[in-house]
């Protein structure tokens, strides 16, 4: 079974455990690493094209407003055929109760039929939110697994989780 990871995550100031901190690595890039050691898959990352800004409260200003108007941030690159893979693994954060808008820039150019999707969120109090209901209305024709809610600050231990969600 051939495996790609679609990914987005975000450096420097987030919300962790109850205060901003500064990280120089996201933990959606994470999970990936960790999903990308564990089965051998493709990698692909979401970048927007206009970097988010560093500051914590201005990219909540700046997403929140994305999602109020359902905007699709434009990319640096995207993914155009997935038609060589059977299994795909989106790993996201949570950003006002499902992905950012970036993620659904890239999910609803593709083709998703005959593709089995894993939808993986990050988060640190808000689980999974309204994900599973938009992953169905973007991946239109693929059978959609359940999905995985890590905590953000969990995501450097989730090997054995994440390798019994992927059945693995």
């Amino acid at each position: 079974m051939k495996s790609l990871i679609i990914y987005f995550s975000r450096r420097g100031e987030n919300y962790i455990n109850g205060m901003v901190q500064d990280i120089t690595k996201g933990n959606c890039e994470i999970v990936a690493e960790i999903v990308k050691e564990i089965t051998g898959a493709d990698v692909f990352e979401v970048q927007t094209l206009v970097p988010y800004p560093v500051e914590y409260e201005k990219v909540i200003e700046q997403t929140q407003e994305e999602y109020r108007v359902k905007a699709r941030p434009e990319l640096k690159e995207y993914l155009d055929d997935i038609s060589a893979y059977d299994r795909i693994i989106l790993v996201g954060p949570n950003w006002w109760d499902t992905y950012p808008m970036a993620m659904f820039t890239e999910l609803e150019r593709l083709d998703w039929k005959g593709k089995t999707v894993y939808p993986c969120i990050t988060h640190e109090d808000s689980g999974m939110g309204f994900l599973m209901r938009d992953i169905h209305r973007f991946c239109r024709g693929a059978t959609i697994k359940d999905g995985l809610a890590i905590r953000g600050t969990d995501v450097s231990q989730a090997g054995g989780l994440l390798k019994a969600w992927l059945d693995l």
